[in-house]
């Protein structure tokens, strides 16, 4: 075992212990699959990352991402968090965009004011659901069938199972049932306003949408904070739908007691643009 530097980062929040945080070891070289795996469970975060030079041209860095139990393609706030972590520690872009290596290929990001801000990747599971797991999920969450305006897949490297309900206050009141979600990663994304009239009631604070994200836990279903994955194939599929606007801020976390700020964009060229302020927290070194 070595020291290596590292950061826990808070993703989607410029106010410490807010958002989602992350574990960044800046140095991953050398260490196994398995300890990396072992690290990760160790921390009981949602997400750990292990930067390691680049295999791909046109890459700034490599990023393995793991969760509890398994290595993830790609996730949201885990790129944000690493592509932080990874500039504060002295890392230079190479061009106008940060790319960041990881297991869906290339990832572009960009600073966007005070925050960073990453390309959404392109879906690798479209289109609506099948009607039995519209009922289950349902179910899972506690409310009727007819509650579920719409749906589809959202899988962009998560699995997400995307619906979306009538109200930002029916999200927030779900009590979902472990037991009949069992094995489904589940979003669930409602308007502050009536679904259509996106933003016709905001509340002063710009906030369209409230999300929550629903998976398998080690202890039955578990919440994450705020999650960049999800938020960024929800955009892709409402925008497409014609039911969010080209530019939003969604919330996330309000049930968890967190205030997160997922800043989604989609530019001229219909590219959506996934942003968020991140801030260290822990800035040290790590035995591994």
């Amino acid at each position: 075992m070595t020291q290596r530097p590292f950061k826990q980062v808070d993703v989607f929040t410029a106010v410490p212990y807010r958002g989602n945080p992350l574990a960044v070891v800046l140095d991953g070289q050398g260490l196994s699959d398995e300890a990396m795996q072992h690290f990760t469970n160790w921390t009981n975060l949602s997400e750990a990352t292990f930067l390691l030079p680049p295999t791909q041209a046109g890459a700034d860095y490599r990023v393995r991402i793991f969760c509890p139990g398994r290595e993830l393609p790609f996730a949201g706030h885990p790129t944000l968090g690493s592509c932080h972590a990874w500039l504060e520690a002295g890392g230079k872009p190479r061009g106008e965009y940060v790319v960041q290596e990881c297991g869906v290929g290339l990832v572009r990001l960009k600073q966007d004011g005070d925050r960073l801000a990453f390309a959404a990747p392109p879906l690798r599971k479209s289109g609506p659901l099948e009607e039995a797991d519209v009922a289950l999920i349902a179910r899972g969450l506690g409310i009727a069938r007819s509650g579920i305006v719409a749906h589809a897949w959202c899988d962009n490297g998560p699995n997400w199972r995307g619906v979306l309900l009538k109200s930002a206050e029916q999200v927030l009141a779900l009590k979902p049932d472990a037991a009949i979600l069992a094995g489904l990663d589940v979003g669930v994304i409602g308007p502050r306003g009536k679904v259509g009239v996106i933003g016709s009631r905001d509340g002063g604070d710009g906030i369209a949408f409230e999300v929550r994200a629903f998976f398998p836990g080690n202890n039955g279903m578990a919440e994450d904070p705020v999650t960049g994955s999800l938020n960024a194939a929800l955009a892709q599929w409402l925008m497409g739908a014609g039911l969010a606007p080209p530019q939003y801020v969604a919330s996330q976390g309000t049930a968890l007691g967190r205030a997160g700020r997922v800043h989604v964009q989609r530019d001229a060229a219909g590219e959506i643009w996934i942003g968020g302020a991140s801030v260290t927290c822990i800035d040290g070194q790590v035995r591994l």
